[in-house]
């Protein structure tokens, strides 16, 4: 025999909504996969249809986010840029001499490629490549800020007799230039620590750039 079908039941109050990624954690998510793919495929290579598809949402979603690739890259190179000159500026603090402060100033910046390597290098090639992926007046401000605090650092070390006369910016693009090409050969895990490679170029570095002693 039939029976009349269960009357349909009303959902409680208290049922909790079905799960949704909010807006702000959905941008963070979406930052992180477009860093991994900048840093692997480079910006050109990276287009806003690769991101959307790694974060499996539509390309329609994505532009929500974020309305062009140009915005977004310029926000992870800016939080990038910020990130590293807080970290650097906050180790330094902490030099006794100006060739303290140098060391220091080379060791958080390893530090800091340590914990975000595919930051380093997405925020890096904003500064080596084609016009369409340059950086913005306030992103340059902050990479020259950076580039200051080492080369005053060069500076004041010549002035009380630490290092031997040089040209502070280009000793200054010599030390940077072994964090820049650190991230291209050295692999995470290997037999040094990116720190220790580091503190190594930097005994190094030092041996050529100290002031003889004074008799």
């Amino acid at each position: 025999m039939a029976t009349d079908p269960p009357e349909p039941v009303e959902a409680s109050s208290d049922t909790p909504p079905t799960p949704r990624i909010r807006s702000d954690a959905r941008q963070e998510q979406l930052i992180d996969i477009a860093i991994r793919l900048f840093a692997r495929k480079g910006y050109e290579g990276t287009s806003l249809r690769d991101i959307a598809e790694e974060a499996r949402i539509t390309k329609a979603a994505l532009y929500y986010h974020f309305p062009n690739k140009e915005e977004l890259y310029e926000r992870i190179v800016l939080a990038s840029m910020q990130n590293l000159v807080d970290t650097v500026s906050a180790a330094m603090a902490e030099g006794a001499t100006p060739a303290d402060r140098v060391r220091l100033f080379m060791l958080a910046s390893a530090d800091f490629l340590d914990r975000s390597r595919d930051s380093w290098i997405a925020g890096s090639n904003a500064f080596w490549s084609n016009r369409d992926a340059q950086p913005r007046a306030v992103t340059v401000r902050l990479r020259d800020t950076y580039e200051r605090l080492l080369r005053d650092s060069i500076r004041d070390a010549i002035d009380q007799g630490q290092f031997r006369p040089v040209d502070p910016a280009m000793a200054g693009r010599m030390l940077l230039s072994m964090l820049n090409h650190l991230c291209r050969w050295h692999k995470l895990g290997g037999r040094l620590g990116t720190r220790e490679v580091i503190d190594q170029y930097l005994d190094m570095a030092f041996g050529g750039l100290s002031a003889p002693a004074k008799p």
